[in-house]
Protein backbone atom coordinates (compact mmCIF):
# COMPACT_ATOMS: atom_id res chain seq x y z
CA UNK A 1 0.00 0.00 0.00
CA UNK A 2 1.30 3.52 -0.91
CA UNK A 3 1.39 6.33 1.62
CA UNK A 4 -1.36 8.04 -0.40
CA UNK A 5 -3.78 4.78 -0.10
CA UNK A 6 -2.68 4.74 3.61
CA UNK A 7 -3.95 8.55 3.79
CA UNK A 8 -6.97 7.66 2.02
CA UNK A 9 -8.11 4.70 4.14
CA UNK A 10 -7.39 7.15 6.93
CA UNK A 11 -9.18 9.59 6.04
CA UNK A 12 -12.33 7.23 4.96
CA UNK A 13 -11.83 5.60 8.63
CA UNK A 14 -12.59 8.90 10.12
CA UNK A 15 -15.29 10.61 7.55
CA UNK A 16 -13.49 13.04 6.17
CA UNK A 17 -12.02 14.38 2.83
CA UNK A 18 -8.57 14.41 2.37
CA UNK A 19 -6.58 17.55 1.61
CA UNK A 20 -2.88 16.82 -0.10
CA UNK A 21 -0.20 17.33 2.54
CA UNK A 22 2.30 19.22 -0.13
CA UNK A 23 6.03 17.47 1.49
CA UNK A 24 8.31 20.80 -0.05
CA UNK A 25 6.26 23.11 2.23
CA UNK A 26 7.47 23.61 6.10
CA UNK A 27 5.59 21.52 8.69
CA UNK A 28 6.39 22.84 12.70
CA UNK A 29 7.76 20.39 14.95
CA UNK A 30 9.57 20.12 17.92
CA UNK A 31 12.58 17.74 16.43
CA UNK A 32 14.39 17.09 19.86
CA UNK A 33 10.91 15.13 21.43
CA UNK A 34 9.92 13.16 18.56
CA UNK A 35 11.82 9.94 20.26
CA UNK A 36 9.28 10.44 22.94
CA UNK A 37 6.01 8.66 23.15
CA UNK A 38 3.41 9.27 22.45
CA UNK A 39 3.73 11.57 19.18
CA UNK A 40 1.44 14.24 18.86
CA UNK A 41 -0.21 16.04 15.41
CA UNK A 42 -2.89 18.60 14.67
CA UNK A 43 -3.01 20.65 11.49
CA UNK A 44 -4.70 24.07 11.37
CA UNK A 45 -5.68 26.11 7.57
CA UNK A 46 -2.49 26.07 5.66
CA UNK A 47 -0.86 29.09 4.63
CA UNK A 48 1.30 29.70 0.91
CA UNK A 49 4.84 28.60 3.10
CA UNK A 50 3.11 25.73 5.80
CA UNK A 51 1.03 22.33 5.34
CA UNK A 52 -0.67 23.60 8.73
CA UNK A 53 0.77 20.54 10.80
CA UNK A 54 2.62 20.75 14.17
CA UNK A 55 4.12 17.51 15.95
CA UNK A 56 5.76 16.92 19.28
CA UNK A 57 6.78 13.88 20.92
CA UNK A 58 5.70 13.81 25.36
CA UNK A 59 4.66 16.85 26.74
CA UNK A 60 3.44 19.99 24.76
CA UNK A 61 4.78 23.26 25.60
CA UNK A 62 3.95 26.85 25.14
CA UNK A 63 7.12 28.24 24.54
CA UNK A 64 7.96 30.62 21.95
CA UNK A 65 10.71 28.33 20.54
CA UNK A 66 9.09 24.90 20.70
CA UNK A 67 7.94 24.14 17.18
CA UNK A 68 10.84 24.69 14.48
CA UNK A 69 10.03 25.21 10.62
CA UNK A 70 11.01 21.81 8.80
CA UNK A 71 10.16 20.83 5.45
CA UNK A 72 7.70 18.03 5.29
CA UNK A 73 9.73 15.55 3.56
CA UNK A 74 12.25 15.99 6.40
CA UNK A 75 9.47 14.79 9.14
CA UNK A 76 8.46 11.68 6.68
CA UNK A 77 11.50 10.78 6.42
CA UNK A 78 12.23 11.22 10.33
CA UNK A 79 8.96 9.28 11.68
CA UNK A 80 7.87 7.38 8.48
CA UNK A 81 5.06 6.04 10.35
CA UNK A 82 3.38 9.80 10.29
CA UNK A 83 2.85 9.34 6.54
CA UNK A 84 -0.52 8.36 6.36
CA UNK A 85 -2.04 11.13 8.92
CA UNK A 86 -0.93 13.74 6.67
CA UNK A 87 -3.91 14.17 4.42
CA UNK A 88 -6.14 14.60 7.19
CA UNK A 89 -7.84 17.91 6.53
CA UNK A 90 -7.75 21.18 9.01
CA UNK A 91 -9.19 20.92 12.66
CA UNK A 92 -7.93 17.20 12.88
CA UNK A 93 -5.90 16.03 15.44
CA UNK A 94 -4.07 12.38 16.63
CA UNK A 95 -2.55 10.95 18.74
CA UNK A 96 -0.47 7.48 18.35
CA UNK A 97 2.64 5.63 19.65
CA UNK A 98 4.95 2.32 19.01
CA UNK A 99 2.55 0.07 20.41
CA UNK A 100 -0.29 0.66 18.17
CA UNK A 101 -2.29 2.91 19.95
CA UNK A 102 -4.94 5.45 17.28
CA UNK A 103 -6.32 8.43 18.35
CA UNK A 104 -7.66 10.92 15.60
CA UNK A 105 -10.72 13.87 15.63
CA UNK A 106 -11.50 16.48 14.59
CA UNK A 107 -11.09 19.66 17.14
CA UNK A 108 -12.26 23.09 16.24
CA UNK A 109 -10.58 24.81 18.76
CA UNK A 110 -7.32 24.27 16.96
CA UNK A 111 -8.04 26.96 14.76
CA UNK A 112 -8.18 29.29 17.73
CA UNK A 113 -5.23 28.51 19.22
CA UNK A 114 -3.18 29.47 16.03
CA UNK A 115 -5.36 32.23 15.52
CA UNK A 116 -7.44 31.61 13.23
CA UNK A 117 -11.36 31.60 12.46
CA UNK A 118 -12.95 28.25 13.57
Amino acid sequence: MTVKDEQSAICKKYNCTPLEFNPSINVGVNLASLSQQPIYGVRVRPTSDTSGWYFWGGEYSDDDGFFQPVHGAHIIEKVPSLGKYLALPPGYKFIVDDEGYEDVWYDPSAFVRAGQEP
